[in-house]
């Protein structure tokens, strides 16, 4: 019985997985995933709530893509944390890794950056982006997409790769963006969500 619920499990996130890379991977981005509960999408297809409105963030948690250890996102809290959602394979991702990288560098202690890394069925090649992009935040290894499935629907979830998420200090979704990010663009995003927390 736990093989067959375990098998259906692996099912189920492999077509999640597959929904999201469908769904996303592209040069263009998504302005018109707002019609959610409590919050709204802006120009540039970022959808913000504010925070009487905000649900918790699930407790993402897995294997350090270096294979250092584990990593769950509810060791950040207290700070504001950038959540990206990217696959070595993925043209959007590659073009939005060193911005994300600048920009990590910039906020420094200030901001913690997790990405979870998915849809790689070796973690060679992910391995090989990071240092090609020279990508220092950790990241969370989940190629069958378990940990994005934990996103509640209706909320600020994910739904296509890339996808980034600013999460508040107090562990809540407060924003996200389904495209790849320029780092002027994640700054007007993290800056409003970082202030709150002054």
């Amino acid at each position: 019985m736990s093989r067959t619920t375990s098998r259906t499990r692996l099912t189920a996130a492999l077509g999640a997985a597959t929904a999201l890379a469908l769904a996303g991977c592209s040069s263009s981005g998504s302005g018109s995933s707002g019609s959610g509960v409590g919050f709204v999408t802006g120009k540039g297809g970022v959808a913000t709530a504010a925070p009487a409105d905000r649900v918790a963030a699930p407790d993402i948690t897995g294997t350090s893509l270096d294979g250092n250890g584990s990593l769950k996102l509810s060791d950040y809290r207290g700070k504001v944390v950038v959540l990206n959602i990217w696959g070595s394979w993925c043209s959007p991702c590659r073009a939005e890794a060193k911005g994300l990288q600048e920009t990590s560098q910039k906020y420094g202690d200030r901001v913690q950056f997790l990405g979870i890394n998915t849809r790689d069925t070796d973690p060679a090649n992910a391995v090989a982006f990071e240092k090609n992009f020279g990508v220092t935040y950790p990241s969370i290894y989940d190629p069958d997409g378990a940990e994005i499935l934990k996103f509640p629907k209706g909320s600020l979830n994910p739904q296509s790769i890339p996808t980034t998420i600013v999460i508040d200090q107090d562990g809540r979704l407060a924003a996200r963006a389904m495209r790849a990010m320029s780092a002027e663009d994640l700054q007007k995003m993290v800056d409003p969500v970082l202030a709150e927390s002054k």
